[in-house]
């Protein structure tokens, strides 16, 4: 199960982030092998994460029960969330930063990370950074996935940051607890993706400062005719 824990210490902004690091897959079966590759992914990107003195918090779509008829955590009455739904809401809107780890599905998404995704409010995900992290098995890492996310992210309101990741034939670079395989030049890829944490530290220190001089802007709460432009 992959968990990482926090951290007492502080990164290289002066600052630490809560980041939660969204796993894009629930796929236990094989072929193709090995199973649960992502968790390899998701399970490195944690460990820097962590060891640049952030918090952070692995969210596993497989321990999140969601109901067989799709329904968000807004359309609940109060008190009437799921306590699984309702907990990871409140992980998500005190969350300062995001990284979204998915494999390509026919050129796109992963659809389990966004069906996770989808069972929240932008509300909660506004005005705070995210990452791109693809992987896969073949040599391609995701790259063609990762171009419909930031689109994706971009109205979802946790704006990607510039640089992306991509693991391609991630079985020949990490083990299974997220380890650099023997071989592997880890400083190498621990300086590819640091750029991207880098960035998402930038921008989540900008974004809190901002956020202590000024309210976040209000999102439509009710119906999303609140932001059509003007009838005539």
């Amino acid at each position: 199960k992959a968990t990482v824990s926090v951290l007492n210490c502080r990164n290289m902004a002066g600052g630490r982030m809560r980041v939660l690091v969204f796993l894009g897959s629930a796929r236990v079966s094989s072929p193709p092998g090995p199973k649960r590759l992502g968790d390899r992914v998701v399970r490195a990107c944690a460990a820097q994460l962590a060891a640049a003195g952030h918090a952070v918090d692995v969210v596993d779509p497989l321990a999140v029960p969601r109901g067989e008829v799709f329904k968000p955590h807004f359309a609940y009455a109060a008190g009437r969330v799921p306590v699984e739904l309702d907990a990871l809401a409140k992980k998500i809107e005190a969350a300062e930063g995001f990284v979204m780890c998915s494999p390509e599905y026919n050129h796109s998404m992963s659809p389990a990370l966004a069906d996770l995704l989808n069972h929240f409010g932008r509300s909660l995900f506004s005005y705070k950074p995210s990452v791109i992290a693809t992987y896969s098995a073949g040599q391609w890492g995701g790259a063609r996935a990762a171009v419909g996310m930031r689109a994706y992210l971009s109205e979802l309101g946790c704006l990607p940051v510039s640089a992306m990741i991509h693991v391609p034939r991630a079985q020949t670079v990490l083990d299974a607890e997220g380890g650099y395989l023997e071989g592997v030049d880890q400083a190498q890829w621990e300086g590819y993706m640091g750029r991207a944490f880098d960035q998402l530290a930038w921008w989540g220190a900008a974004a809190q400062a901002q956020r202590g001089k000024h309210a976040p802007p209000g999102a439509f709460k009710h119906s999303p005719s609140q932001r059509d432009a003007p009838s005539a």
